[in-house]
Formats: structure tokens, C-alpha cells, sequence
């Protein structure tokens, strides 16, 4: 009676978590990387960086377009004046008043610089490419871990089935067990073992569920979202085994954002210079203004003048000595430009060394996977053996142990082999810029 009531209870407590289960989300890969997308706080933030390098471009901020300013200017004093005349004539005033008023509008244009604002334009040009290459850096990195995370999941989700799965194994050796106790064909000690034995798969249990909770939290924020968001992903990981190595390296020369933020770079130093040696011509600025102008005075000759009228001219200055500081700028710039060359080469050969060794661990896991495929397939069969023979009797406790922890040892390997050989496919696809759905 005590055993089918435990029957029962474990059949309701089953189907409890099957409701439980299908009331959840079930979250694939593409929607974790959308909502990652649209949600992710870096991803947002490089986005508005992209967004000032693009407003950025314009050709009032390269210096292509004149200035227009409006200008008012009001004096006014009130002074003690004593004016002695040629003739020796003197006249004296207290408090005289003076006003002086002038407002117009006025245009000022650099028409040459050297070209250096067609350079200045051309390099905010590049910022805005090197903006859109940190967003990619951006974009991939964090669908990188979007994948990291999910299929850690997956894996963690296998390995709760093996958990569960010999539990059920030792539910059954602790029902065989009581049975042959009771008929006297098994003693306490026997009954003992399997309950201890089945204590510590409960025990392994509750620690992978806990595992399997804060990694759901950690993909939740990637996600940007509500870090308690309940939910289940697919229990499906294949791994992608037709990646050549000199495909990846040829994709990776095209898209690796890394190394495209280093060409830029090198671009963007090499106009630098541009501007630095426009300095050697001369800058030609025209101007106009048009202003009215009034003044009152209490004293003199003049009590009271108006005038309004156009001005215009043009302006033009060439730097002929300034310490050698135009030598020393242009000095520095060219070691820029070397050392962005550098840094162009040692991108260039950390990226290969990267996909190398990252091709080589690549190539392990997946006979790594092939391998242990093949363990599980055998330990399955082991452990269907070992059980049958456990219930005539004919095999001790021990080895019916050893089979069945060596059956989920090699479920949770192979399941382990899975997720490090997805993890090899990611960082390659990661390094050769083509992560993205």
C-alpha cells in the first residue's frame, strides 16, 4: 500500500511539472538574439555613439560654410567736459551726455584653407565607418554571449533529463530492493545503500537546478529584460563540423570589425596629416557686413550722426615662421600613421593566431563529441544489462552502481563535448565577423 501510494504521489508531482513546464516560454536562439538586440544597454549606447558620428558629418562642421553673426553695441557716458578751442575760446558742460549705437549683420567665409576642409570632411567620413565598426564589435560580442549563454542552457537542460533519469533508476533498485528485503532475500543494509544512493542523486539534482537558475538569470540580462522572466529553451545543440580554416581567414580579412576599426584608423591618421599640411598655404577668408550706426553728444562739434552702408573686403595670411612647430606636427603625424600601420600588422597576426588555435580546439571537440557519443550508446547498453541481471539477483549492488553512475557520467560528457564544440563554432564564426542572424 505504501508503495503505490508513493506511486501516486510521484505520478501527480510528474504531471504537476508537465503543466508546469508547458506553461512556460519557450525561448529560441533567434529570439534570445533579437530581444538582445533591441534590449542589450551596450548595443544602445553604440548606437548613439554611431548616431553622433553621423550627425557629425556635415559640411559646416569640415569648415565649408561662412559664419554669419549679428552684432549690437550701445555705449553711453555721462561726463564733466571743458573744451578749449584754437581761438581760446572755452566752453564748459556738466553731465554732458554721450551715445554711441551700432548693430548690423556680418558674413565672414574661408574660401581656402590649404584643402584642408575637404580633408576634415573625408576624415568625419571615416569616423563615422569607425563608429560602425565599434557597433559591429559591439553587436557581435554580445550575440557571442547570447549564444554562450543559451547553449549552456541547452546543456544544463540535458543534463537535468540525465539527473532525472537516474533518479528514476534508483527509485526502482530502492522498490527492488524493499522487496527483496521483505521476503527475506536482501538485507537492511542493502535497502540502506539505495536510499543513500538516491539521497545523492537528489543532492546532485537540486544543485544542477540551481546552476540551471542563475544561468536562466544571466541570459535574461543579456537580454535586458526582467531578470526573474520564466522560461525554457530548445533541447536541441548541433554543432557546425564543415568550418574550413581558409574560409574563415578570408572572411575574417573582410569582417572582422577589429581589424577593420584598425584600417580605419590608419585612414583616418593619414588625412590627419592632410590637415596638418594644409598649414603650409595661404588661407583666404572674404567678408562683409552691413551696419547702421548712430551717436549723440552733448559737446563738440558733431551733436548728433547716422550711418548705414555695406562694407566688404577679403583677407589672406600665410604662416611664414612659427618655431618649426609645422615640421614638428607633421613629424608626429607620420609616426601615426606608422604606428597605426603597426598596430594593422599586429591585429592581423593576432586575429590568425587566434582562428588557429581556436580552429585546433575546434577540430578536438568534434572527436571529442564522436567519442563520447559513442561512450554513452555503450553505457546505455551497459546499464540496460546491468539492470536486468540486478532484478534476478545476479550482479551485487556495487556494479549495478558503478553502471548507472557510469551511464549518466557519460550522458553528461557527451553533453559537455556538445556545448565546448558549440563554444569552438562561435568563437570561429565570432573572429571571422559573420556571427549575426
Amino acid at each position: 500500500m505504501t508503495h503505490t501510494k508513493i506511486l501516486f504521489q510521484s505520478f501527480i508531482l510528474i504531471l504537476f511539472c508537465a503543466a508546469t513546464a508547458s506553461a512556460q516560454e519557450v525561448l529560441t536562439l533567434e529570439s534570445a538574439v533579437k530581444i538582445a538586440l533591441e534590449n542589450n544597454y551596450e548595443i544602445k549606447i553604440a548606437t548613439n555613439n554611431l548616431t553622433i558620428q553621423k550627425t557629425n558629418v556635415a559640411i559646416g562642421n569640415a569648415g565649408m560654410l561662412p559664419t554669419v553673426t549679428a552684432n549690437v553695441v550701445d555705449n553711453n557716458s555721462i561726463q564733466n567736459s571743458s573744451q578749449t578751442r584754437q581761438d581760446g575760446t572755452e566752453t564748459e558742460l556738466d553731465n554732458a551726455k554721450n551715445n554711441s549705437l551700432t548693430y548690423g549683420v556680418g558674413l565672414d567665409w574661408t574660401i581656402f584653407d590649404g584643402m584642408r576642409m575637404f580633408a576634415r570632411m573625408d576624415q568625419l567620413k571615416e569616423l563615422q565607418k569607425l563608429g560602425e565598426a565599434q557597433l559591429k564589435l559591439t553587436v557581435i560580442t554580445r550575440i557571442s554571449d547570447v549564444n554562450a549563454a543559451y547553449y549552456d542552457l541547452v546543456q544544463q537542460q540535458q543534463q537535468l533529463s540525465a539527473l532525472d533519469t537516474t533518479i528514476v533508476i534508483s527509485n526502482q533498485r530502492l522498490t527492488l530492493a524493499q522487496n527483496r528485503f521483505t521476503i527475506g532475500k536482501a538485507s537492511k543494509l542493502e535497502v540502506l545503500n539505495a536510499q543513500v544512493d538516491l539521497n545523492t542523486d537528489q543532492v546532485a539534482l537540486l544543485r544542477q537546478k540551481e546552476l540551471y537558475a542563475n544561468s536562466k538569470i544571466l541570459l535574461n540580462q543579456l537580454m535586458a529584460r526582467d531578470v526573474s522572466t520564466d522560461f525554457k529553451v530548445i533541447d536541441q545543440l548541433e554543432v557546425d563540423s564543415l568550418l574550413l580554416l581558409p574560409e574563415l581567414k578570408a572572411l575574417a580579412e573582410k569582417q572582422n570589425p577589429q581589424l577593420e576599426a584598425q584600417i580605419i584608423n590608419k585612414r583616418v591618421a593619414e588625412l590627419e596629416l592632410k590637415q596638418i599640411k594644409a598649414a603650409r598655404y595661404p588661407t583666404v577668408r572674404v567678408n562683409t557686413s552691413y551696419n547702421f550706426s548712430e551717436s549723440q553728444s552733448s559737446l563738440g562739434f558733431v551733436a548728433e550722426s547716422q550711418s548705414r552702408g555695406l562694407n566688404y573686403g577679403f583677407s589672406a595670411s600665410l604662416n611664414i615662421f612659427d618655431g618649426f612647430a609645422q615640421n614638428r606636427n607633421e613629424k608626429i603625424a607620420k609616426i601615426q600613421i606608422e604606428n597605426s600601420k603597426l598596430n594593422i600588422d599586429q591585429q592581423n597576426l593576432a586575429l590568425n593566431s587566434q582562428l588557429a588555435t581556436s580552429y585546433q580546439t575546434y577540430l578536438t571537440n568534434l572527436e571529442l563529441i564522436a567519442l563520447e557519443e559513442k561512450n554513452e550508446s555503450i553505457a546505455k547498453q551497459n546499464l540496460n544489462i546491468t539492470l536486468d541481471k540486478f532484478r534476478i539477483g545476479t550482479i551485487t549492488t556495487l556494479e549495478f552502481r558503478t553502471a548507472q553512475l557510469n551511464y549518466v557520467n557519460a550522458k553528461v560528457r557527451y553533453s559537455n563535448a556538445q556545448f565546448q564544440g558549440k563554444l569552438s563554432e562561435i568563437a570561429l564564426r565570432e573572429l571571422a565577423g559573420n556571427l549575426i542572424f
